[in-house]
């Protein structure tokens, strides 16, 4: 299992902070699904990408026929990026991670269903996106409906539908953008040479310290990833919810945890932390990402047609059996 906090504190409600810059959050995190584009597309220019891969980077050529001008280009963003990169590589350290996980596990910061956390999550970061003018809840059934035309289990739906949720961290805990949104990676051991901008590292107090800098530090070869300490954002958040609170599959939650986690499913960096179980929830993790990179597009879903149908799945992924309360209907501790 993930690592646990390791003190205690009151269980306290805080009231929702609506002072947050969504937009800014959102557009930072779209700049990062745009660099983590390129990357895999240059792995498929290098040859290097799996046949799956290359699948999937053949069909996002269907925009082909768009006119780029009216998409933020990639040197524009690229500064944002590597801002946002440096101050996330910094603040990512052990103690701040022990001290995040702590505050999950012993606060409870609101009580709401599923869908009225997508309703949330829209109100605070809708039309954010420069590239569309689609709401975050259409945002999340495009992804949702992608997966659902392709045949793709039930579970797996509902995975499209809420793995964004966990954004609505900036507006309890978090400290800025650097522990919401980015790609994810291991704290505890040396910072590998694989994660995106890897030399900014350096002003990170792990990187000098004598056990964290080591290349297992904490950790030992085949512990198991389940086992270890992935830098804090809405993957993490999002995931120790669900576990704790739905009825979903472990390919599922490896889905919500890993698909930022670019290092390990994309850069093939951290093997050495694998167990069995890691090979399937690898490719389960590849599996996913393409819907998380390329299902947006300006068909607008239309939600109070598909809502009925996505309430029947979160009825099954989230229903209550201790007290027999449907899953659309279960106030979860966010």
């Amino acid at each position: 299992m993930a690592p646990a906090p390791i003190f205690e504190q009151p269980n306290v409600a805080e009231p929702f902070n609506n002072h947050r810059d969504g937009l800014a959050l959102e557009a930072t995190s779209d700049d990062i699904d745009q660099v983590n584009i390129l990357k895999s597309a240059m792995k498929v220019k290098q040859g290097t990408a799996t046949q799956e891969e290359k699948d999937i980077y053949e069909k996002s050529q269907f925009d082909a026929e768009k006119d780029k001008a009216q998409f933020r280009q990639y040197e524009d963003a690229c500064d944002r990026v590597k801002n946002f990169y440096r101050e996330q590589h910094e603040k990512q350290t052990v103690a701040y991670n022990l001290k995040a996980r702590n505050n999950f596990r012993f606060k409870t910061r609101a009580e709401m269903t599923i869908w009225e956390a997508i309703e949330k999550l829209n109100t605070l970061i809708d039309e954010s996106d420069p590239d569309t003018s689609l709401s975050q809840i259409e945002h999340l059934l495009q992804s949702a409906e992608a997966i659902r035309r392709d045949g793709k289990p039930r579970w797996m739906q509902v995975v499209g539908l809420i793995h964004d949720l966990g954004k609505l961290l900036f507006f309890f805990d978090a400290q800025g953008q650097w522990d919401v949104v980015g790609d994810t990676f291991p704290v505890g051991c040396a910072f590998d040479e694989k994660i995106i901008y890897p030399g900014t590292f350096k002003n990170n107090p792990d990187s000098n310290d004598p056990i964290y800098s080591t290349k297992y530090g904490i950790y030992t070869p085949g512990c198991g990833i389940d086992n270890v300490m992935l830098s804090w954002g809405h993957d993490e958040y999002l995931y120790h919810l669900c576990k704790d609170q739905s009825n979903l599959p472990e390919e599922a939650l490896a889905m919500i945890r890993y698909h930022s986690f670019y290092p390990w499913h994309n850069q093939e960096a951290y093997m050495w932390m694998m167990n069995e179980k890691d090979v399937k929830m690898l490719e389960a993790v590849r599996a996913f990402n393409p819907y998380d990179l390329y299902s947006k597009s300006d068909e607008v879903p239309k939600v109070e047609v598909l809502r009925p149908y996505y309430e029947e799945l979160l009825d099954e992924a989230f229903f209550d059996h201790e007290n027999g309360i449907r899953g659309r209907d279960r106030k979860l501790r966010w």
